[in-house]
């Protein structure tokens, strides 16, 4: 019975932690950002990791990815391909200043949880879709790298030293991304060990789903508050 609790209250908490973690760099993290003048590799380096193990959206959207996935080569290929959209869309939209909005890609974020959670309970093969999902994962690591594009751009980041940093930026976010993902991942084997995976592994998914609805529905709503619209 505690073998079953201390598993469904790791992941209880990665399902209702507060939306304020997805992409979040304020504080003195953003004035600090924004103060960067030349290449401060370090320090990037830092905030990468640490806004990827903070990052809400990003952690839901990997215990979606990796919920049904037994082999550990699955979960290599998964994740590097979710790897590679981020960064292509981290590197390119801050380089090239796309200029998306935030709450817009924030919101597909939000929807790539509940697709994912939707894709896990066998719902597109109940209405006769069917999409790779090595293309649906790759696809969606475009938009969360975008997303966090998003949000350095909106810090005004200085450009010297511009392409170091960012580049130290986002190898913190893959090292967050490893630890973040190594923790959910021994979580998820515990679970499976236990006969309460089998028991609430759909209502699981069905809570990511729902927090994914609700992530992208307070997107939504910011988006016509801040007057984007």
């Amino acid at each position: 019975m505690r073998q079953h609790t201390f598993a469904l209250a790791a992941l209880a908490f990665l399902l209702i932690a507060p939306s304020a973690f997805a992409h979040a760099i304020g504080g003195t993290d953003a004035a600090f950002v924004a103060a960067t003048k030349g290449a401060d590799p370090f320090p990037f380096l830092y905030l990468g990791a640490k806004h990827m193990v903070t990052g809400y959206d990003h952690l839901l959207f990997l215990v979606g990815v990796i919920f049904f996935l037994y082999r550990l080569k699955d979960v290599l290929l998964y994740v590097t391909l979710f790897s590679v959209g981020h960064s292509t869309t981290l590197l390119l939209g801050v380089i090239f200043d796309f200029g998306v909005s935030s709450h817009l890609v924030d919101l597909v974020i939000g929807l790539s949880v509940s697709y994912k959670a939707f894709e896990n309970l066998g719902g597109f093969r109940k209405i006769g879709f069917e999409l790779d999902n090595r293309i649906a994962v790759g696809g969606f690591g475009l938009v969360h790298g975008l997303g966090l594009a998003t949000k350095l751009q909106a810090l005004g980041l200085n450009p010297d030293g511009l392409i170091p940093n960012l580049i130290a930026f986002n190898v913190g976010v893959e090292i967050g991304q490893l630890i973040a993902l190594s923790l959910i991942l021994i979580v998820m084997t515990f679970w499976r060990t236990t006969r309460s995976f089998g028991r609430y592994a759909m209502a699981a998914n069905a809570l990511l789903f729902l927090a994914g609805i609700v992530l992208a529905g307070e997107q939504l709503a910011g988006y016509f508050l801040a007057g984007d619209a």
